[in-house]
Parts: structure tokens; sequence; C-alpha cells
């Protein structure tokens, strides 16, 4: 059985993760919409850390804890794919690696903004979160 505390974690780490990616979002297509670059990198790396948080929430679930580093967030993922067939279905880690490459690396890092794939990565976070929530849902 999963703690009070474990559970009010999981709460906390959702509830940011979505309010990073409204925020984000926002930012993000203002900034295209204006043009800021700077608006959008920002916006880039909020939606990152939203990707980030509902990782956590999922691991902090399944497995009790919170990883460290992007390696260990990478490696639990795979983990959780090994052990839970709804999670290796979903390809949480691919999926988490494809933002970090795309939202944190390309746009936020080195400045890349590629406005159709921008557009195409809200929806993917969105779609990202989505999928955690429903897993912490249905798996204990």
């Amino acid at each position: 059985m999963i703690g009070v505390g474990v559970i009010e974690r999981v709460r906390i780490y959702l509830e940011d993760a979505w309010e990073f990616y409204r925020r984000g979002r926002e930012e993000l297509l203002r900034g295209l919409e204006k043009g800021y670059v700077y608006e959008v990198r920002d916006g880039a790396e909020k939606l990152w850390n939203a990707v980030v948080q509902a990782t956590n929430a999922l691991i902090l679930h399944l497995l009790g804890l919170v990883p460290a580093s992007h390696w260990e967030w990478r490696r639990k993922l795979m983990e959780l794919e090994g052990r839970f067939e709804e999670v290796g279905k979903l390809g949480l880690c691919d999926r988490y690696c494809a933002r970090e490459r795309h939202l944190r690396g390309m746009t936020f890092y080195e400045g890349i903004v590629d406005e159709d794939l921008l557009r195409y990565e809200v929806q993917k976070v969105e779609r990202y979160l989505r999928d955690v929530e429903d897993l912490i849902r249905r798996l204990r």
C-alpha cells in the first residue's frame, strides 16, 4: 500500500507538471507569434520541466523513489517498461528522451526554433502528461 506522504507528493508533482505545461505552452506560443526567440526558448524549458515532474510522479508512485539525475530518470523508465507492460506499450523512455532532445537540447540550449516541430512538441508533452496520469490511476 502506498503511504499518504507518497500519495501527496505524487499529487504535487502532477500539479507542478500541469502548471509548467500551461506556462510553457503559453510562453512558447506567444513567443512564436511575436518572434521572441528567448520567450520560445524559456517556454520550451518549462515544457521540458513538465515532462520531468510527471516522470517524477510516475517513478515515485511505482518505485517509491525520485531519481536524482537525467541518467537515473532514463534508467528508471527503462526499468518500469520492463516491469509493467502498460508502461512498455507507451514507450515512455523513448518519449522522455525525445522531449529532452527537442525541447531542452535543440530549442533551449542550441536556440533552434522550428515552429512546426515546437507546436507538435506542445501536443506531445500534453499527451505524455495524460498518459502518466492514466498510468498512475491504473497501476498500484
